[in-house]
């Protein structure tokens, strides 16, 4: 049956009114969407635990999700655009309209430019993730319990805990999110673990050394949602903690909530708010939600429960080639750096080897037997290949040859770029894990690529024209470098500090223990041999060769990375911050204003006048356009973000 209720908190006009083109005002809907699954339905049979959920009356499992939806109020939508939201951030309406790219929750929607209104989506966020703590701001749910016997379940959880200052308190969760409680305070099973970096040793410290508790004034009270400890957690290094957790949830029912909410619009259920149904349904999630949908797709999950195709194109962004804790047991869906099912092979979506003994299996397999195979286009930043695990989507697992993406999919590197885009000015603030960056933020912005990749897929599924070629980093045109090879750069022609590339982020082999398959992993895991890792080859400037290069990078003012070393305030400076990379300006002109290891040309050398630049500029970005990588709409937006960093380069330079 899948929505069973749908209690509408608010319905009101949206930005005041605004008219958005042919498709006219908006309104904004929020409210909560109830839904009912049978666990013996085909479409679930993928769901871990759910045999083990009550049902209801009806024999159905129930769990509901917040939402917030925005469609024209006076004329008919052209297309469903589901933004799966990321952490409980509504985040397909700043990113596709070119709002601010701030990540702070807010229950404002800013409009931006209007580029999804302008052409009549509706735009629907979902609020999938059980573990947020819910608010205005922020979108969750209320999932189904795990009951054996008619009791909770417990069982055994890791928690990482990767302090940026020196605490003594911290929650039992990833994030700052609902925790698992432990089963009690005692738990005398438990064990605390830390190492130096993402893949060093790690050593045990004492069960004397921390507890179950929180200091509350001065005072240590037992708190089985808190670890704590006297001496202090140090800031860069990481701890988990392996203990006996309680309250687990059929984390599967993310992956179910994704699936209603856009079958239930699509298809016109119960009491659905929209005044007519759309003919198209597209799937947008960014980082965590990428990976989500990568899951989705993985577990074959795009047939709703009467048997219909529910998304006609997937849009995953900066997911790189991971999965995620999304559906087994005591899952912790905003958990990504641990080893964990999320690392799990596989990572190409055509069966590909396994060097280490795995079954034959590809991303896409489940969905291609099950039916409604949806077209997919991936898009990540220069950062996913940094952390070790993108190219495992598109390069063999023993790092000898390319492989090719199936008919369905296309993929692209934005060269040159991080994880989340930001604006000028330069800054060195905290990025996503609260860690600061040696250097200034990386400042080019690539959402005009992000929506020519979506214009592209609706035209795929819509027109049948076939969008542009993948363009990622290659092994048989000399595009893809080993992480140690690209970093000799940046200490040689740029005289800039490198991480150690020992301690660099990468996937293993994992032995997940005896009952992997019925989504309950050993911890810690055992880690064994590594994954190759590659990343684009670089020029001269240390600027990626590989990917859609914007003009930042084919006509540049400054080398930009995806990766940045820690700064020391926050420990661990060998390592590299998650997510982020930096933006190094050339030097402004001659040697007077280069440092004495700096042997890149100067931006006076490079271009005759700021007029000269945007020239060159705007040749790059016509090109782009011709090739379909662009649309012709953002031709000034890329000029006037170029003319603005070029302004910056030369007034300010690297002052950050």
């Amino acid at each position: 049956m899948a929505v069973t209720a749908v209690d509408i908190k608010s319905r009101v006009e949206f930005d005041s009114g605004t008219s958005w083109g042919a498709f006219g005002p908006y309104e904004r809907i929020d409210g909560v969407v109830d839904f009912g699954v049978d666990p013996k339905n085909p479409a679930n049979s993928e769901i871990i635990d759910l045999q083990h959920s009550p049902v209801g009356s009806a024999g159905l499992v129930n769990f509901s999700s917040d939402f917030v939806l925005l469609t024209p109020s006076t004329k008919e939508s052209s297309r469903l655009l589901v933004d799966v939201v990321n952490r409980g951030r509504k985040r397909a309406i700043a990113d596709f309209n070119m709002a601010s790219p701030n990540l702070a929750p807010s229950s404002t929607i800013e409009p931006g430019d209007g580029f999804l209104f302008e052409r009549g989506y509706t735009v629907v966020s979902i609020g999938w993730q059980y573990d947020v703590y819910r608010s205005g701001s922020l979108l969750g749910m209320d999932p189904p319990q795990v009951e054996l016997d008619g009791k909770p379940v417990e069982g055994t959880n890791l928690v990482e805990i990767r302090p940026n200052e020196r605490i003594k308190n911290s929650l039992l969760a990833n994030r700052a999110h609902k925790p698992y409680p432990a089963s009690s305070t005692n738990n005398a099973k438990a064990n605390m673990y830390v190492k130096d970096w993402e893949d060093g040793p790690q050593e045990e410290i004492p069960r004397t050394e921390w507890s179950f508790s929180k200091e509350q004034n001065g005072t240590v009270v037992p708190d089985a949602e808190y670890v704590y400890m006297k001496s202090g957690f140090c800031p860069g290094r990481i701890y988990s903690v392996v203990y006996e957790a309680s309250k687990a949830v059929v984390s599967g029912s993310t992956l179910m909530a994704v699936r209603d909410i856009g079958s239930w619009i699509k298809y016109g259920g119960l009491n659905s708010p929209i005044k007519s149904r759309p003919t198209y349904a597209y799937a947008y999630g960014i980082s965590q939600t990428g990976r989500l949908l990568r899951h989705y797709l993985y577990s074959g999950m795009n047939l709703d429960e009467k048997g219909r195709q529910v998304y006609d194109g997937l849009l995953p962004h900066v997911a790189g080639g991971r999965r995620g804790d999304f559906n087994h047991r005591f899952a912790q869906p905003s958990q990504q750096s641990s080893p964990g099912f999320g690392h799990m092979y596989p990572f190409a979506d055509e069966p590909t080897e396994d060097p280490y003994g795995r079954k034959l299996e590809g991303l896409q397999d489940r969905q291609k037997t099950f039916g409604g195979l949806p077209k997919v286009i991936y898009t990540n930043t220069s950062a996913e290949y940094w952390r070790g695990d993108a190219s495992l989507s598109h390069v063999d697992l023993r790092g000898r040859q390319d492989l090719d993406l199936p008919q369905n999919t296309r993929s692209y590197l934005f060269s040159g770029t991080q994880h989340v885009p930001r604006e000028l000015p330069q800054m060195k603030d905290p990025g996503p894990d609260g860690s600061l960056g040696l250097y200034g933020f990386n400042v080019v912005d690539f959402r005009p690529l992000l929506r020519s990749a979506l214009c592209n897929l609706v035209s795929w599924v819509e027109e049948g024209l076939e969008p542009p070629k993948s363009k990622v980093p290659r092994l048989d045109d000399g595009t893809a470098s080993t992480i140690p090879d690209v970093l000799e750069i940046f200490t040689g022609a740029l005289g800039l500090k490198i991480p150690d590339p020992s301690q660099m982020w990468r996937l293993r082999e994992m032995d997940m223990g005896l009952r992997e398959d019925v989504g309950i992993a050993t911890y810690p895991i055992k880690e064994g041999r590594e994954y190759p890792r590659f990343v684009s080859s670089v020029d001269k400037d240390g600027n990626e060769v590989a990917g859609i290069r914007m003009p930042d990078v084919s006509v540049p003012v400054g080398t930009h990375t995806g990766w940045n070393p820690r700064d020391p305030s926050t420990g661990a400076p060998d390592q590299i911050i998650s997510m982020v990379g930096f933006t190094n300006y050339f030097p402004v002109t001659g040697k007077s204003f280069r440092s004495h290891d700096d042997l890149r040309n100067s931006n006076n050398d490079r271009y005759l006048s700021k007029e000269n630049y945007l020239e060159m500029v705007s040749k790059a970005t016509e090109e782009l356009v011709k090739e379909r990588y662009l649309i012709k709409e953002d031709i000034d937006v890329v000029l006037q973000k170029c003319g603005q960093r070029y302004d910056e380069a030369i007034s300010r330079g690297n002052q950050v």
